[in-house]
């Protein structure tokens, strides 16, 4: 393999100029903004900011628009960061189909699959510490492939718009 071969699996940075870095920046503090006000911000055309943000997308940099959901208005105020750990046997069988079956939950905010003590976190939202209790025990614990779990709850919780460093 040369010095200049990418290793398969690797993601490759995409190239952003100033523009680029802009659009994510204005877009992450406010994906409900209209192509002209995008425009207007960035001192360009609109054609233009349609065209480098339809790019963006195009080349996988913004995944999508999401709206960001106060839990605790929807009933929902007991937040946990949830280690989940798999048994050895089966590995790879038992990671795809726990991820499929954790992600359909509704209580279920994030997924992380990881490397490290645990297999993954899980960030959930319910209403009380009965219902933390219930899903512990109903959707992991009772699971076959589950060895273990720690439970953490979220006292605070605040999303960074962008956390990467290069922006």
């Amino acid at each position: 393999m040369s010095s200049e071969a990418v290793p398969p699996n690797t993601v490759q940075p995409a190239a952003l100029d100033a523009v680029d870095v802009k659009i994510v920046q204005l877009l992450t503090a406010d994906g409900r903004m209209t192509n002209a006000e995008l425009a207007a911000r960035l001192g360009v055309a609109p054609s233009t900011a349609h065209a480098r943000l339809r790019s963006l997308v195009d080349r996988g940099v913004i995944t999508g628009f999401h709206a960001s959901v106060d839990e605790r208005k929807l009933g929902a105020g007991l937040q946990a960061v949830i280690g989940v750990s798999l048994r050895p046997s089966a590995r790879r069988e038992s990671i795809v189909a726990f991820a499929e079956r954790v992600r359909t939950l509704p209580q279920v905010i994030q997924v992380f699959f990881l490397g490290g003590d645990d297999d993954f976190l899980l960030h959930i939202a319910v209403a009380d510490s009965s219902q933390m209790r219930e899903f512990v025990l109903e959707h992991l614990s009772a699971q076959s492939s589950v060895a273990s779990t720690r439970t953490s709850i979220v006292f605070d919780y605040h999303r960074n718009a962008v956390a990467a460093s290069f922006l």
